[in-house]
């Protein structure tokens, strides 16, 4: 993958986080904008870090897809649960569950999405 394609595939993936995360976060009842700017914040701290490591294990080792991504989401998901956990206002879910939905959510649709997305870019 070349670095502009990686550049694309960053952008795409942390667009699709955000928009996913937000709006179902809004549908399971956080209301408050200091919430879900920690939301907001929480992924533009992980999103990057485990698509941009997901990119580099796929190109520089033989270790299997689904061993590294469940590694990387379970890193995600703790990392956000921690950080909900500590800040934010928002106790029903509780963080870890609003880690879980949230994480799924944006894992399932955004895998979907984003590779239609960039197949049709590259």
């Amino acid at each position: 993958m070349v670095v502009k394609q990686i550049i694309i595939t960053l952008i795409v993936c942390l667009i699709l986080t955000l928009v996913l995360e937000e709006v179902t976060a809004l549908i399971v009842g956080v209301r408050k904008g200091f919430d879900l700017t920690v939301i907001l914040f929480s992924n533009l701290l992980t999103n990057p870090v485990v698509v941009f490591s997901g990119i580099l294990l796929a190109s520089f080792t033989k270790i299997p897809r689904p061993v590294y991504v469940i590694v990387l989401e379970l890193a995600a998901f703790i990392t956000e649960a921690l950080i909900y956990r500590k800040l934010l206002f928002t106790k029903k879910p509780s963080p870890f569950l609003l880690s879980l939905i949230l994480n799924s959510v944006s894992f399932f649709a955004g895998t979907t999405l984003s590779s239609l997305i960039l197949g049709l870019l590259f």
